[in-house]
């Protein structure tokens, strides 16, 4: 089964939920905006690791609890 959906869909709720724009949150993970983009909209289909352990770090989060079943809970708020 593919979870990519589920990421895609569970790395926007957690953006909202911070109250950062695509663009805030790309710079605060790294990316460029465009690259963030097609991550968060599912466009890009083949995603690094290293990619989800970035976006990991930016959320406060361990990549194991990114990727796990359960929703996350972000520990950081804020710009």
């Amino acid at each position: 089964m593919n979870s990519f959906p589920l990421l895609y869909k569970r790395i926007r709720r957690l953006r909202e939920e911070l109250g950062l724009t695509q663009e805030e949150f790309a710079e605060k993970a790294g990316f460029s905006y465009k690259f963030y983009q097609k991550i968060e909209s599912g466009r890009k289909k083949q995603i690094w690791l290293e990619t989800v352990d970035r976006l990991a770090e930016a959320f406060g989060l361990k990549t194991s609890e990114l990727l796990d079943e359960e929703e996350p809970k972000i520990r950081t708020k804020g710009k």
